[in-house]
């Protein structure tokens, strides 16, 4: 297979901090439309792995290839223009905007917050506005200012705002964390549908969700991989128990 088959390809990744290297000459294929869970113990280098995708962090050395462009020296928005979304770990939704009003301002055409509120909305934005708003769950919540929000319907907008980006390659780190049972089954319904036309990461801890979600499982360790595969595939690996199951 060649690279251009792989939503993403990461070839001997390296990044060191003052001589340590926090992900060390890793290599890791992400298919088109695949759901890939990131799991390892805490300094795996799992929110490093992201930081490096999304530009956040410059990489010392090796190749990050998304789209069959190479990423490793492209400026952190242009990586954005090209398709990639990230999620951090604290939601970054405007608390006094309504759920249309945030889905609204993230719609791509390069403008600042201030410019999208005095923008006419066009009937495009509105009817992507509803799509994405009925596939996190919130098409009955338009009108709903962000803050009054339970604490998972606001980690659905913030994943609804990258969404209306429409990136080619979404990224979330711990996107369950905080949240109830219920609030949990709903993201993993959410996560299957959202990963049918675009490759998605995620790092997550709760091995139940990831069994639910996962098409294949990456397991980090010290900077590289320690082992890929199924989620049974991994589980019953002795390597894996030995660092980080077993605990």
């Amino acid at each position: 297979m060649s690279n251009t088959d792989f939503a993403l390809a990461v070839e001997d990744l390296t990044v060191s901090f003052d001589g340590f290297k926090a992900i060390d000459a890793l290599t890791l294929y992400v298919d088109k439309n695949e759901l890939r869970v990131i799991i390892g113990p805490n300094g795996a280098g799992k929110t490093t792995l992201l930081d490096l995708i999304c530009g956040k962090t410059r990489a010392t050395g090796g190749s990050i290839k998304f789209k069959n462009e190479e990423l490793t020296q492209m400026a952190e928005h242009k990586r954005v223009r090209l398709g990639i979304g990230r999620k951090f770990q604290t939601p970054s939704i405007y608390e006094n905007l309504s759920v249309f009003q945030n889905l609204e301002v993230s719609f791509p055409s390069g403008r600042s917050v201030f410019g999208a509120l005095a923008f006419k909305c066009t009937d495009t934005v509105r009817e992507r506005v509803q799509a994405v708003a009925d596939d996190i769950g919130l098409g009955d919540k338009l009108d709903t200012e962000a803050g009054l929000l339970s604490h998972g319907q606001k980690q659905w907008l913030e994943i609804g705002m990258l969404l209306m980006q429409e990136p080619e390659l979404l990224m979330l780190d711990e996107p369950i964390a905080g949240m109830s049972a219920r609030e949990r089954e709903l993201t993993a319904e959410l996560l299957q549908r959202i990963c049918q036309n675009r490759a998605v990461i995620v790092i997550e801890h709760d091995m139940e969700f990831v069994k639910r979600i996962a098409h294949k499982v990456t397991v980090m360790h010290q900077g590289k991989i320690l082992a890929e595969g199924s989620m049974d595939k991994v589980q019953a690996d002795p390597k894996v128990i030995d660092v980080y199951l077993g605990h």
